[in-house]
């Protein structure tokens, strides 16, 4: 069962450049769409894929090849050496919420239904965004808005947010759609209540902290010439994966050995970030803000 479409599946595994007796890793298993594409491509080779949510379990690949590891991909180094996995020749991963998550009306994703404020993609993990709206003070709330979401009247939302939670506990996603809707003219607000909704998912789920993380080890997990292909949604993810990508760090400062040469651990394949062709977002529209990026270990 496919149930939810693969964004750029040809071009994130053409970008692993795969080799039929390497080993793999899809840290974002979801529906398994990439996954089974470079499943075909394997040979006497394994394919290792990662997902929190207890979902895509249904869905898994049947195969001696095949390691599924029930786990965020933060943890990456860790599992892998548990299964005496210490180097990798490629990586995988497509970030955000798959169509399934949102389409699960309980799981609280969307702003299009009501639902309980949850959000969370791991279900047995304890914060939510029940807790983070109505527990986290207005400085780090403002915060969260401002930089998860880049809402530039982060103050003004937090403050209406605050007047209510004063009075009473925010529930559902239609409750908080309720209480901000005003804050932004009618032909902007779905763009305006996807950046609130991002922000609170993004803080929920530590997306930026397990990136950044999977990026460090990941590229310490490479083999040479092993590639690292990421999909990412938003402009946040997509300036920290373009600046590791550079540099091989979070901030994009290039480093210099004593001899004043450049060191950086990874080359760009696409100078330029791949998007989605017309024909693709056309039958899939959840796919037009997907950037793809793709870097090779020296």
């Amino acid at each position: 069962m496919i149930y939810h479409n693969p964004v750029l599946l040809k071009e994130c595994v053409d970008g692993l450049n795969i080799n039929s007796k390497k080993i793999y890793v899809d840290v974002t298993f979801g529906s398994g769409g990439h996954s089974r594409e470079i499943f075909k491509k394997i040979n006497s080779g394994r394919l290792i894929s990662f997902d929190m949510d207890s979902d895509v379990k249904s869905n898994l690949i049947e195969s001696d090849n095949f390691l599924f590891i029930h786990a965020n991909y933060k943890h990456i180094k860790r599992f892998l050496r548990l299964h005496d996995i210490v180097k990798v020749d490629g990586i995988l991963a497509d970030l955000g919420v798959s169509s399934h998550q949102i389409d699960l009306i309980g799981r609280g994703f969307s702003f299009m239904a009501d639902a309980e404020l949850d959000m969370r993609m791991n279900t047995n993990s304890i914060l939510t965004a029940k807790s983070v709206i109505n527990e986290y003070s207005r400085k780090k709330l403002e915060d969260i808005f401002f930089y998860n979401g880049d809402i530039k009247n982060s103050r003004i939302l937090v403050r209406k947010i605050d007047e209510y939670r004063k009075i009473k506990s925010i529930e559902s996603t239609l409750e908080l759609v309720g209480i901000i809707k005003d804050l932004c003219p009618s032909k902007y607000l779905n763009k305006f209540l996807a950046k609130v909704f991002q922000s609170l998912r993004i803080e929920v789920n530590d997306e930026i902290g397990s990136l950044q993380k999977l990026l460090n080890d990941g590229i310490s997990l490479l083999n040479p010439k092993g590639r690292f292909v990421v999909l990412t949604y938003h402009s946040i993810e997509d300036k920290l994966v373009k600046n590791f990508f550079k540099t091989g760090n979070k901030d994009g400062l290039l480093c210099k050995d004593i001899y004043g040469n450049v060191t950086k651990p990874m080359i760009e394949i696409n100078k330029r970030v791949v998007t989605p062709s017309v024909s693709e977002i056309r039958v899939n529209s959840r796919s037009r803000s997907a950037k793809l990026r793709v870097a090779e270990k020296i």
